[in-house]
């Protein structure tokens, strides 16, 4: 939730994408600004979420100003965990009417909480092999500004620490393996992906930053958010993966739109690793703890 109608930017890679809302983040458009940003699970069914949210907003008269309503603006971005758990428990409009409700400023909670409480990563051969993925955020100091993101990591591939290069969470050698095979090479190898429910995973979030941003900036912005999605998931952006990061400006501080991105791409990359450091297991879906 943004404290402040923010202008907002999208960046979108892979092939298989969940967003709703992204029409009115077109530099074009008419709708200059966004009221906040929903990250959910429960793949295409998750967007209910997002009109709980703009009840709670509507309730509250924020949103563009239209005659004598308000329109709150709210776009959504969608992680398939419908393989984890129980399929049938989605994300609800009531669900995120309770979500905008809660919204604090404040530490966030990581690991296997909201967008990432089904979250997984290292699906290459199944959920048998597979481990859990997460909610993780990071932030970074640019001088005066602040660039913050948050991230639920839902990844086809590994988790890579971005300083180190070691694997911290991916396929298992083995259903009962503690032993993490390289996904990337295996694919470059020939190896094929195995089924998981649906052809979908996809890694999501949002970054915010205090620097004054136009709509192509924070288009920009969130492009160069994404090499994060490079530096820690290996590989990123499948053809199973829609990953999408969506990027806030909701400040008037004058920065480098360059040193600006690269400094989104290294909160980007320190969220998902964190993300999956601070997931817990499910039984026969262990989490980088256990290893």
């Amino acid at each position: 939730m943004c404290d402040r109608p923010a202008v907002c930017g999208v960046a979108l890679r892979g092939g298989a994408n969940d967003v709703v809302g992204l029409d009115y983040l077109d530099p074009g458009h008419l709708v200059p600004t966004v009221d906040g940003v929903v990250l959910g699970g429960g793949s295409r069914f998750g967007e209910e979420a997002v009109y709980g949210v703009l009840r709670w907003l509507e309730e509250r008269g924020r949103g563009f100003a239209a005659g004598p309503t308000v329109v709150p603006h709210v776009p959504g971005a969608f992680l398939f965990d419908l393989g984890v758990g129980d399929g049938r428990v989605r994300p609800t409009r009531e669900a995120g009417y309770a979500a905008a409700a809660a919204a604090a400023a404040g530490p966030v909670a990581e690991g296997s909480v909201g967008a990432g409480t089904g979250a997984s990563v290292g699906k290459l051969h199944g959920v048998a092999r597979a481990m859990r993925g997460g909610l993780g955020s990071a932030s970074v100091r640019l001088g005066d500004v602040v660039v913050g993101a948050l991230v639920a990591v839902n990844a086809l591939g590994d988790v890579r620490d971005p300083d180190t290069g070691a694997l911290v969470a991916g396929t298992r050698d083995a259903a009962d393996g503690r032993r993490l095979i390289d996904t990337a090479r295996a694919l470059a190898a020939g190896a094929a992906p195995g089924g998981f429910g649906a052809p979908r995973h996809t890694t999501i979030g949002v970054i915010a930053t205090d620097a004054r941003l136009g709509k192509a900036e924070a288009g920009t912005l969130a492009a160069l958010g994404m090499l994060g999605f490079a530096r820690a998931l290996s590989p990123p952006h499948t053809a199973l993966d829609g990953d999408t990061l969506f990027a806030l400006s909701v400040g008037e501080r004058a920065a480098d739109p360059t040193r600006l991105g690269l400094a989104a791409a290294e909160a980007v990359a320190r969220a998902i690793v964190r993300g999956v450091r601070a997931a817990t297991s499910l039984p026969g879906l262990p989490a980088a703890r256990d290893l």
